[in-house]
């Protein structure tokens, strides 16, 4: 038997170092060629390691949100052979190092991982001593996963003011019984356990302790950067989208079939692409330890998109030589990618100017925060209809805000104001945005 490690491999140019987010592997596992082992995280893109080799792993490399060098260990396997390290009598000395990780793996571990083998001997916990443990910490299930449990056991769950996504189920296939309920309701002190009463309203005091690691780490560290280094002007204007609805609809109906669907995005980053054109002041980076403003004549939009994981920023590359068309396909096909966690590095980098937009939740008024080091982007809030005067009559108009913020170090205030009037003009006369 010999050792083999793999080590991080270099993903990219200018890559010195990449964060472990997820291990798909443990101590103690048997993997073959070709399985992935991890995902790391470089910038914001997730990329999955695989194994050269097969071998059972006798140590991981680091704990999840851990920083590994490019060339640093990050698994060690026992393989058949000579492997690519001779023992030597230090191997050993890993052993505590790597229970230690998997501890910590095993604490906050997303992604799942092969369930351990149970040995013959080992007698299964009685239902009693599952209640009792159940009792020491709530369950905690994943995202989107339901909790098992018949017609009875919810109705008296409801009556005891108990939410059974945090209930640990004994019964066949973690399924929730009375007991449960009874050992969750006794842990609590809300009196359940001996026939209860209406306790919806029962203090709660649990705490749950979140790592903040990979992606959410990343946001946070970008965004803390942004707002303490740049300083932010926020712009907001009201836009009559009436026409530009009403032009939408028409090209669905006429080139839908054909050439696909178009929303309102794709038709604003054509105003945002012409905008830019006589206001170039804003589609530019700032490096601001240079002291140098860089003006693209590109318009590489990126488009704020949420994700799983937490928000990203894939880029649609020259938006200035697409269609409306071309450019809802491309959005389509990226924020799909980012979705997926399948985005390349270099999808998620390089814009020159960002778009975000909560949707219909996109409230009346927002406050962006800059992408770095760009020094605008331009928030789309909801579409609603209200009374407006128009020709001294009332009439019934789809309105909606944009709420913008530029970098103030290089965007003043009346060329903000310019280039969002500019915008609007685009998107309430719609004819203009297929004019050059």
């Amino acid at each position: 038997m010999g050792v083999h490690i793999i080590k991080m491999p270099d993903l990219g140019e200018g890559i010195a170092e990449v964060e472990v987010v997820a291990w798909r592997v443990k101590v103690g596992d048997r993997i073959v060629e070709d399985q992935v082992l991890a995902d790391v995280m470089t910038d914001k893109a997730t990329v999955e390691i695989p194994s050269p080799v097969h071998g059972t792993v006798t140590a991981l490399g680091g704990a999840l949100g851990q920083a590994l060098a490019v060339g640093a260990e990050l698994i060690r396997l026992e393989v058949e052979g000579e492997g690519n390290e001779h023992l030597s009598p230090k191997a050993p000395a890993r052993a505590p190092v790597a229970a230690k990780a998997e501890a910590r793996v095993d604490a906050v571990a997303s992604a799942p991982v092969p369930a351990p083998v149970v040995p013959a001997k080992a007698a299964a916990p009685s239902q009693q001593q599952q209640q009792q443990q159940a009792a020491v910490a709530p369950t905690l299930r994943a995202a989107g996963e339901k909790p098992l449990a018949p017609p009875a056991v919810r109705q008296r769950a409801w009556d005891l003011g108990i939410e059974l996504q945090f209930v640990h189920g004994s019964g066949p296939a973690g399924r929730i019984t009375h007991a449960d309920l009874d050992a969750y309701a006794a842990q609590r002190g809300n009196g359940g356990g001996a026939g209860g009463g209406d306790n919806r309203y029962a203090q709660r005091n649990g705490e749950h302790a979140v790592p903040v690691i990979g992606l959410r780490r990343k946001i946070a560290e970008k965004m803390q950067d942004a707002k303490r280094r740049i300083p932010h002007f926020s712009y907001v204007e009201e836009i009559d989208v009436t026409e530009l609805e009403a032009l939408r609809a028409q090209l669905n109906a006429g080139y839908g079939t054909e050439r696909g669907k178009l929303t309102l995005l794709p038709l604003l980053m054509r105003a945002v692409v012409l905008a830019a054109r006589r206001y170039p002041t804003v589609n530019a980076r700032y490096d601001d330890e240079a002291g140098i403003v860089t003006r693209y004549d590109a318009v590489h939009i990126g488009i704020a998109t949420q994700t799983e994981p937490g928000l990203m920023v894939p880029v649609v590359k020259n938006a200035e030589a697409r269609n409306p068309w071309s450019n809802a396909a491309e959005v389509a096909r990226l924020a799909e990618a980012a979705r997926q966690g399948k985005a390349l590095r270099e999808e998620l980098s390089g814009s020159t100017i960002t778009i975000t937009s909560l949707g219909a939740l996109g409230g009346i008024v927002t406050t962006p925060v800059i992408n770095a080091p760009e020094v605008a982007i331009v928030g789309v809030n909801k579409m609603v209809e209200r009374p407006m005067v128009r020709d001294g009559q009332i009439a019934i108009r789809k309105m909606m805000n944009l709420s913008s913020s530029f970098d103030h170090r290089v965007v003043d205030g009346m060329v903000a104001a310019q280039f969002i009037q500019a915008i609007r003009g685009y998107l309430e006369c719609p004819a203009t945005l297929f004019v050059e």
